[in-house]
């Protein structure tokens, strides 16, 4: 934005201070004890006075009193209004659309300070008007850059006398960017033949599996020899030496888990067996079959690590 546009914008914003943000609003309900029941089951107050005439007559006052901090509950819109909005913006709307406008689209409350004339009892009916007090320069803030935004509102009684006011302070802001998380790698597919594999994988150990009768070495791992047929088995542990038997550079389909281009390379490891990882630490255009290389971690995520290679060095 530039200067002028920002000074212009600005002036806007400005243009609201002591302005009100709609026409006075009446209560859908008079004060009534049913209301003062629920609020104070719900906030667990025990005082009698909010519901017993003859304990709030031995205080003074005339009957029972609605608890002070209700009087804005009583000016509530309720469900129904906002299921159906007023087909006519108010000032509110008007407001918060010109502060999106500065980016400003988040809000969190951060101050209400009450003032209270008299007590409220059954039967008063509530009404209440808001202006707005004062708008903020930007304002650096942990949630983001914003301005804060402070209104008055006024509650009445059905006669015009104020009964309370009220000083509410929001902040509106701009959500600071975040990067969106990386996405995790594919899943592999984990069975009760493999699970050994990835377990140790983990902890980062390349192991190979190894029949337990004629001791011949077999990846990727089964559940029988394919030498002998015997379903007993051990592993070994891998030096982590090997060469480029074959491999290629993935350049499509892209995933947004892999940064690319991506090598993907046939390993045969010291041991004999081979196993597909990925390159790293090397241009694709020098990567040579045959090439020597050594084992190397990727910790994928907290519940995947996988084997890579990286060149050996001479």
């Amino acid at each position: 934005m530039s200067d002028d546009a920002m000074n212009d914008y600005e002036e806007r914003l400005q243009a609201w201070v002591g302005r009100k943000l709609g026409e006075p609003r009446r209560g859908q309900d008079p004060v009534n004890v049913p209301m003062i029941r629920h609020w104070v089951e719900a906030m667990e107050d025990d005082n009698p006075v909010y519901l017993d005439d003859e304990a709030a007559r031995a205080t003074g006052r005339d009957g029972i009193v609605a608890p002070a901090s209700m009087v804005q509950a009583w000016t509530m819109r309720g469900y129904a209004a906002h299921v159906h909005p007023e087909p006519v913006p108010g000032g509110m709307d008007e407001l918060t659309d010109l502060l999106a406008e500065g980016g400003y689209t988040s809000v969190v409350a951060t101050d209400s300070d009450f003032e209270f004339h008299r007590e409220l009892v059954p039967g008063d009916h509530v009404g209440v008007e808001e202006s707005v007090e004062s708008i903020s320069p930007e304002k650096k803030t942990g949630l983001g850059a914003g301005r804060f935004v402070s209104t008055i509102r006024t509650y009445r009684d059905a006669s015009g006398e104020i009964v309370a006011t009220q000083r509410w302070r929001l902040l509106r802001f701009r959500p600071a960017e975040k990067p969106a998380p990386k996405p995790l790698r594919p899943r592999p597919a984990i069975n009760p033949d493999n699970a050994f594999w990835f377990e140790a994988a983990r902890e980062h150990r390349l192991v190979v599996q190894r029949c337990a009768d004629c001791k011949s070495l077999r990846h990727p791992p089964g559940p029988a020899c394919p030498q002998c047929g015997s379903f007993r088995w051990d592993t070994v542990e891998s030096s982590g030496d090997g060469h480029v038997y074959t491999f290629t550079v993935n350049h499509h389909p892209r995933h947004p888990a892999f940064e690319y281009p991506l090598v993907v390379a046939v390993i045969e490891l010291a041991e004999g067996t081979r196993l597909i990882a990925n390159m790293t630490g090397v241009a694709p255009e020098d990567v040579e079959i045959g090439m020597p290389v050594v084992l190397d971690w990727l910790d994928a995520d907290p519940d995947l690590s996988l084997p890579i290679f990286r060149p050996k060095e001479s």
